[in-house]
């Protein structure tokens, strides 16, 4: 019966993905285009630029390696959408939640101090793994910084938190902001929902499905002028279904 419930929480799953595979089809040709525009124009002109000697052209050369960086990493995130839209299915490994945070954070860091927001941090050193396609759970954590940032304009203190919980491995988001009121929870992750002028309405949603897709919950506390708190709830490697045979063994062996 387990068994047989989970196939049918599968078909339920892959069921509902399918419903943006259209969509991402025709996002993905709307944004690769001027990616692409950008990427060879940043080539063009760090070519005419590594020529320089100066100290302003060294300085001109990091920033464009960077926007030429990010750029790829845009690319690859849309591949990975893309790839999860259209098929439902992750590239699950076992992984450290703790070191995909800290990589997020040094990632993201300068960008939040910059807003004058305070990244801090809590996490358990005893967490289990947990089953990951680290790409799609980057672009889970980076959708919902950008919602706290939205959310201080002025400044304040985000924390991100992991712990056990009832077996499983939680992951919090927590920021001190404006908040929600209750009308806004309640159709924040439907698609194209957005209070931001120019917002897609497609962020929050998407963090939702990637979420499930990873067999996890995500859950919202807010109150107006009290902060937001997103909650989400992963299980373990050893009850991760795409997770369960762990990384695959070198089968080199010392003679």
């Amino acid at each position: 019966m387990a068994a047989e419930f989970d196939e049918q929480e599968r078909a339920r799953l892959l069921k509902q993905y399918s419903e943006i595979a259209t969509l991402a089809g025709g996002l993905a040709h709307e944004i690769r285009n001027p990616l692409s525009t950008i990427r060879l124009n940043l080539n063009l002109l760090s070519e005419e630029v590594e020529q320089g000697e100066s100290a302003r052209d060294r300085r001109m050369l990091n920033k464009l390696v960077t926007l030429q960086r990010e750029c790829g990493h845009l690319e690859d995130i849309l591949d990975a959408f893309l790839q999860f839209a259209r098929v439902g299915e992750l590239r699950l490994h076992p992984t450290d939640l703790n070191a995909v945070v800290k990589q997020f954070v040094t990632f993201v860091q300068a960008e939040v101090t910059e807003q004058g927001i305070e990244l801090s941090p809590h996490l358990d050193p005893d967490l289990p793994l947990v089953g990951l396609d680290e790409t799609l759970m980057h672009q889970v954590l980076m959708n919902l910084v950008r919602n706290a940032e939205q959310a201080m304009p002025d400044g304040g203190l985000l924390e991100l938190q992991t712990y056990e919980r009832e077996g499983r491995v939680c992951l919090d988001i927590i920021d001190n902001g404006a908040g929600m009121d209750e009308r806004t929870r309640s159709r924040m992750f439907k698609a194209f929902f957005s209070t931001r002028t120019g917002g897609s309405g497609l962020g929050l949603p998407t963090v939702r499905k990637i979420v499930e897709a990873h067999e996890g919950t995500i859950q919202c506390d807010s109150e107006p002028g009290q902060g937001t708190r997103f909650s989400i709830s992963l299980p373990p490697a050893a009850l991760s279904r795409d997770a369960e045979d762990g990384p695959e063994e070198d089968d080199d062996s010392e003679e």
